[in-house]
C-alpha cells in the first residue's frame, strides 16, 4: 500500500498530466494557426477518463520490463507523461497532429517518446499485448533473454473498442495457448463515440474473461465511496448507485452536486441515516463522492496494481471511469469529439492554478516542491533503465538456399522443400525461424518444416497417433522447443501474431525471423491487422498460396483477384510472385536479410530502391506445378531478381512486341512468344518477379531526377529502354491487370494488359484462363491488336 505521501505526489501529478494534455489539445485546435480549416480534434474527454489510471500505471505499478498498448484516445495523456519523463519535448507537444508533431495515437515509428505499441485501429493493440506475451513465453522457453524479467503485456482497453470483433478471437487463441502475464485494463466510462453504451455490459465482459481462465478484477467504488458505503444509511446509496441506468448516472455527472442532490434525496427520500449521510455533504463534496469510481481512485488502482504482480496469471480490470473526468465536459453525451471552449478553459485554468504564460511549464500549478518532484521522477521505476528498444545481432543468412532439383514443380511445393533443407541443417538461420499458420499447415507446405522442428507450447504434448503407432505423414508433437505456432481459422490473429513476433528484437532483444502462411485471398481477412504490423515496422514473411484462378477447381471464393494490387501498394511490405523455385530461392534467401535491416543507408542507385531500411516480404505463391529452367542461378540473374525483372528472351533490335509475365502463368506466356515469333519480329519475354519492386524504383528514380539528380535511372527504364519505342507490351498476371498496367507509361510503349478482373468459378486451369484471356490464345489475341501487321497464324479463332 502506497504511503500518504507517495498518493499525494501521483494525485499531483495526475493533475498536471491531465493539465497538459487538455492544454495540448486546446493549443491545437484553438491557439495554433489553421491554414486548412479542419477540426483538429484530439479527444479531450477520452484522454480524461484514462488521466488516474495512466498515472498510477506509470509513475508507480510499471517496470522497465512491461509493455503498454495505450488506449489510441488516450494520446495526448500518454505525451503529457513522456513529457514529464524528459522523453517528449514542449516543440512537438505544441504541434500535436500537426506536421512531425507528437502523433494523433501513440506510434512506435512516428512518435519520439517511448511507445511499446502503436494504437490507432482501435482493437489491434489490445491483441498485440496477448500475442507479445506468447512471444515472450516462446522467447524465454527456447532460453533466450535470461537477463530480462518477465513483463506484464498491458493494454488499455476503451469499453466501446470491445465491440471489435478481433479482440475476440485474439482472447480464444490466448487460452489455447495459456496465455499468462497479460493485463487488459477496460476504461469502463459507459460511453462510445456516439452514445452512452447498454446496461450491463460488465456483466458480460466480466464472464466473458472467466470463461477464458482470465482473472477480473471490477474497480467500481474509490476510497470516499468505500468510506460512505461503511457510514449509516451507506447500503442504501450503494444500492442506488448499483441500480443507477448508465445514461442518468452520466447527466448528473456533467449537471454536478445540486443535481445529485436533488435526484438522491428525491429517489432515496427522507430514509433518516441516508439522508443524512447526504446532507452533510456540500455540494462540491457530493460531486467528489459520486464520481470517485474505482478508475479514479489513486489507492485503489495502486492496490489492485499491486496484488496482480503477485501472480501470472491473464487480469482484466473492469475499471469504471468517468468519460471527460476533472473537465466541464464530464459525463456529457457528446463529449467524445467535444472540446473546451475557450471560455472553459480559461475558467478551467483557474482552478488548476496556471499562469497565462506558463501553460507548458513542467510544474506549473503543481502543490508539491519541484525539487522534490523531479527527485520523485527520477526514481520513478519505469524509467531506471531509459529507453526501452532494444537490438539484436544480424542472424548470418548463407550464399544461398537448397532445395532439391525436381524437373517440375510449384512454388508452394519448391517453399515446402526450401525450408526442410533448413530445418535439417544446423545453421542459426533455421534456429531462429518461427512458423505459423491458421489451421493451414499441411495445406501450404509447412508440414515437413513442422516434423522436423515441432509445434511450440510452454507445455509438451506427444502425438497420440504416433504414440499409438498409427501410421501418419505428419508428427505433431507440442514442446517448448517447437518452433511452430499452429492459430486456428483467424487471419486477423496470424498478422497480429506476426506483428508480434517480428518486433520480438525491439521489445525483448531477441532476433525472431517469423514466416506465416494462408491462402492469398484471406489476406483481406486480415488486412487491417497486416496494415498494422507493417506500420510498427515488425519484421516477417508472409507466404500467400495458393492464389488465383489457378486455384481451378476451388471456385471464386477462393480465388484472389486483387491480392497483388495489396502487394503493390501496402507500406513496409515487398512483395513477390516467382513463377520458378530457383527464383523463389534467390528471394527467399534476399528476405532473411532484408528483414533483418536496421532503417539505416541511402538508395541503392542501381535500383534506387531504399532496400538498406529493411522491412516485411510478401510471397504470392501457387500450386501449379511447372518445369523448371535448367540454368546457373549467377550474381548477375540473382541481382535482377531482385530488382524484379529479367529478360527470358531479350528483345531484338527491331522488337514489335514484348510479352510480360508474372507467376504462374509463364507457361502461357512462353508459349505466346513461341508461336507470336513467325508473325512478329524480334518478340522479347520479361519475367517480372516483383512488380511492387520495380514500380517502387521507378518512381523513387523519379523523384530522384526531380530533385536534381538527372542520372537516376530505375531497373524497369533500363530493361524497357531497350525496347523500340514502336514495340507493343503485352503485360499477363493472374490477378488483377492494374498490377502491370503501369508499366505502358514507364518508356511510352503502348500496352494491353490482361489479368483477372471478376470472380473466378470453377473448372480446370485451361478453362479459367481461356475465360479470363490470359492463355496463350489471348497473350496473342493482345499482341495481334497492338501490334499491327499480318495475322498471327496461330491465333485461332474463337
Amino acid at each position: 500500500m502506497a504511503d500518504a505521501r507517495h498518493l499525494s505526489i501521483l494525485q499531483e501529478l495526475e493533475r498536471k498530466v491531465l493539465w497538459l494534455a487538455t492544454w495540448t489539445i486546446h493549443n491545437a485546435n484553438h491557439l495554433r494557426p489553421n491554414e486548412d480549416g479542419l477540426k483538429i480534434g484530439g479527444h479531450q474527454a477520452s484522454s480524461a477518463s484514462l488521466s488516474t489510471i495512466l498515472t498510477a500505471l506509470y509513475f508507480s505499478a510499471l517496470r522497465p520490463e512491461d509493455r503498454v498498448a495505450v488506449k489510441p484516445h488516450a494520446s495526448p495523456i500518454f505525451h503529457a507523461i513522456q513529457y514529464l519523463f524528459g522523453n517528449q519535448t514542449r516543440e512537438k507537444l505544441e504541434n500535436f497532429r500537426g506536421y512531425k508533431g507528437a502523433q494523433s495515437y501513440p506510434s512506435r515509428t512516428k512518435d519520439v517518446d517511448d511507445v511499446d505499441f502503436s494504437t490507432g485501429s482501435v482493437g489491434l493493440g489490445v491483441a498485440q499485448t496477448l500475442f507479445s506475451s506468447l512471444v515472450q513465453d516462446y522467447v524465454k522457453a527456447h532460453g533466450w533473454a535470461k537477463d530480462l524479467p518477465e513483463g506484464r503485456m498491458i493494454s488499455l482497453v476503451g469499453d466501446a473498442e470491445m465491440d471489435e470483433g478481433n479482440i475476440f478471437e485474439a482472447l480464444l487463441e490466448g487460452w489455447k495457448h495459456g496465455v499468462r502475464n497479460t493485463w487488459w485494463i477496460v476504461d469502463y466510462n459507459r460511453q462510445s463515440l456516439d452514445a452512452v453504451i447498454r446496461e450491463g455490459l460488465w456483466e458480460r465482459f466480466e464472464a466473458l474473461f472467466r470463461n477464458f481462465g482470465w482473472e477480473v478484477v471490477i474497480l467500481k467504488y474509490g476510497s470516499l465511496m468505500q468510506e460512505a458505503f461503511a457510514e449509516p444509511g451507506g447500503e442504501k446509496l450503494r444500492a442506488w448507485i448499483d441500480t443507477c441506468p448508465n445514461q442518468l448516472y452520466s447527466v448528473l455527472t456533467f449537471q454536478g452536486g445540486a443535481a445529485w442532490r436533488k435526484r438522491l434525496l428525491d429517489d432515496l427520500g427522507d430514509q433518516g441515516p441516508v439522508t443524512r449521510l447526504i446532507e452533510k455533504r456540500t455540494d462540491e463534496e457530493l460531486a467528489r463522492l459520486m464520481s470517485n469510481l474505482g478508475g479514479h481512485d489513486m489507492p485503489s488502482l495502486l492496490d489492485a496494481f499491486e496484488k496482480a504482480r503477485q501472480h501470472d496469471r491473464s487480469v482484466c480490470f473492469i475499471a469504471y471511469t468517468i468519460k471527460g473526468f476533472g473537465l466541464p465536459l464530464a459525463g456529457h453525451k457528446d463529449n467524445h469529439s467535444g472540446l473546451l471552449t475557450p471560455t472553459q478553459m480559461e475558467a478551467w485554468r483557474a482552478t488548476q492554478g496556471v499562469r497565462t504564460g506558463h501553460e507548458w511549464d513542467k510544474f506549473e500549478g503543481v502543490k508539491i516542491a519541484q525539487n522534490e518532484l523531479e527527485t520523485f521522477l527520477k526514481k520513478v521505476p519505469f524509467v531506471q533503465k531509459g529507453r526501452r528498444r532494444y537490438s539484436a545481432p544480424t542472424v548470418p543468412v548463407p550464399e544461398k538456399l537448397s532445395f532439391p532439383a525436381n524437373p517440375a514443380m510449384s512454388t508452394q511445393q519448391g517453399f515446402g522443400f526450401i525450408l526442410n533443407e533448413l530445418a535439417r541443417s544446423d545453421q542459426q538461420l533455421a534456429d531462429r525461424i518461427v512458423t505459423t499458420a491458421p489451421d493451414v499447415t499441411v495445406s501450404t507446405n509447412l508440414g515437413a518444416w513442422v516434423n522436423r522442428r515441432g509445434l511450440f507450447a510452454r507445455n509438451s504434448m506427444v502425438d497420440t497417433f504416433k504414440k499409438e503407432r498409427i501410421p501418419s505423414t505428419f508428427n505433431w508433437e507440442f514442446s517448448p522447443t517447437g518452433q511452430h505456432l499452429e492459430l486456428g481459422i483467424a487471419e486477423m490473429n496470424l498478422f497480429i501474431v506476426l506483428s508480434a513476433l517480428g518486433l520480438s528484437h525491439s521489445i525483448f532483444g531477441e532476433r525472431l525471423l517469423p514466416i506465416g502462411t494462408l491462402y492469398d485471398p484471406f489476406i483481406y481477412r486480415g488486412a487491417d491487422a497486416l496494415n498494422y504490423a507493417c506500420y510498427q515496422d515488425a519484421r516477417f514473411m508472409i507466404v500467400a498460396t495458393p492464389s488465383g484462378v489457378t486455384l481451378a477447381p476451388e471456385g471464386g471464393a477462393h480465388q484472389s483477384i486483387g491480392t497483388p494490387l495489396v502487394g503493390l501498394a501496402q507500406d513496409g511490405l515487398a512483395s513477390f510472385e516467382p513463377a520458378f523455385v530457383d527464383e523463389l530461392a534467390v528471394i527467399m534467401r534476399w528476405a532473411f536479410d532484408y528483414m533483418q535491416r536496421n532503417g539505416e543507408g541511402e538508395p541503392n542507385e542501381k535500383t534506387w530502391l531504399r532496400d538498406e531500411t529493411g522491412g516485411s516480404v510478401y510471397l504470392r505463391l501457387s500450386t501449379r506445378s511447372l518445369e523448371q529452367p535448367q540454368r546457373e542461378m549467377g550474381s548477375e540473374l540473382a541481382d535482377e531478381i531482385m530488382a524484379g525483372a529479367y529478360w527470358l528472351r531479350k528483345p531484338g533490335p527491331n522488337a514489335q512486341v514484348v510479352v510480360a509475365y508474372t507467376g504462374a502463368v509463364a507457361p502461357e506466356a512462353i508459349e505466346a512468344v513461341g508461336l507470336m515469333a513467325e508473325d512478329r519480329r524480334d518478340i522479347g519475354l520479361l519475367a517480372i518477379t516483383s512488380a511492387d519492386r520495380l514500380n517502387a524504383g521507378w518512381t523513387a528514380a523519379q523523384r530522384a531526377r526531380e530533385r536534381g539528380l538527372v542520372h537516376a535511372r530505375s531497373h524497369v527504364e533500363r530493361l524497357l529502354g531497350e525496347v523500340p519505342p514502336h514495340c507493343g507490351l503485352v503485360t499477363v498476371i493472374d490477378g488483377h491487370p492494374a498490377t502491370l498496367a503501369w508499366m505502358g507509361s514507364v518508356m511510352g510503349h503502348r500496352t494491353r494488359s490482361l489479368g483477372v478482373e471478376h470472380f473466378g468459378q470453377t473448372g480446370t486451369i485451361k478453362d479459367l484462363y481461356r475465360h479470363f484471356g490470359i492463355d496463350a490464345q489471348g497473350i496473342i489475341a493482345a499482341a495481334e491488336m497492338i501490334a499491327p501487321g499480318k495475322p498471327m497464324r496461330y491465333l485461332k479463332a474463337v
